[in-house]
């Protein structure tokens, strides 16, 4: 995404008051967080499919009632912050952009999860982290280091292609754990061994799964931490974001 101009605003500077608005569309849930007021929305996702969406205008309909229901009004210029799995294709992120676009005048900053969640939900004291995403419809682990994507992959399983199986637990922490072996079979630098002592930030629906952390941590060998909130942690850390970025009126807008 192309960068936007700055997004200062208020009394004396002769520019339109900002609303901002960070949104993470899900496989099953969107969820919506503005300053102020937190998560305000979390409901089902328009078609969305993988992390893709399938149905534009079904999904530019539920955005704009979420928008509507935003701190602010009409006479706010809009940005957004918006999620999207680590691993989306430039087409795939494309396609969730233009859904955002359809709410009028609004500018994009775009955020993948991973660093999004860290930024709420990541342990203090720095260094490499290893962020599990137990998704309802993918499983993703990527290794983050000073802030930036390291390395990462995806497997298109979650929670909800298991819900009603009684092996919910082996299948989905199965599959982090082969994801989280293969970056380890491709680290050079040992980052994934240093985030594994710090311990695994597990973010997602999946994470409310005691059984399914429970044997994640048994296959990893590792501690695991689970934000306060893991289904809600990728777009409380995008309002974090987008906070950071609303206060520094002087900063470019795109894609982070």
């Amino acid at each position: 995404m192309g960068s936007f101009g700055s997004v200062g605003g208020g009394r004396g500077t002769g520019r339109r008051p900002v609303r901002g608005i960070a949104l993470d569309i899900g496989s099953s849930r969107t969820r919506a967080w503005a300053p102020g007021a937190g998560v305000f929305a979390d409901v089902p996702s328009g078609p969305v499919r993988r992390g893709r969406v399938t149905d534009a205008d079904s999904q530019l309909r539920l955005l704009r009632r979420l928008t509507a229901a935003a701190p602010g009004d009409g006479g706010h210029d809009t940005v957004v912050m918006l999620t999207h799995p680590v691993l989306a294709a430039p087409a795939e992120r494309e396609a969730a952009r233009r859904v955002v676009d359809g709410l009028g005048p609004v500018r994009v900053i775009a955020v993948d999860s991973a660093r999004a969640a860290a930024a709420y939900a990541a342990p203090p004291g720095g260094g490499p982290l290893l962020v599990v995403d137990l998704g309802a419809q993918l499983t993703e682990v990527t290794l983050v280091v000073d802030g930036l994507v390291e390395d990462a992959r995806l497997a298109e399983v979650g929670v909800d292609d298991v819900q009603e199986s009684g092996r919910m637990p082996d299948t989905i922490a199965g599959t982090a754990a082969d994801l989280v072996s293969d970056l380890w079979r491709h680290d050079s630098t040992g980052a994934v061994r240093g985030a594994l002592r710090r311990g695994v930030l597990v973010t997602g629906g999946g994470a409310l799964r005691m059984d399914v952390t429970g044997r994640l941590a048994h296959l990893l060998r590792a501690r695991l931490r689970l934000a306060s909130d893991p289904s809600t942690s990728v777009v409380r850390g995008a309002g974090l974001m987008l906070t950071s970025a609303l206060r520094h009126p002087g900063g470019r807008l795109g894609s982070v």
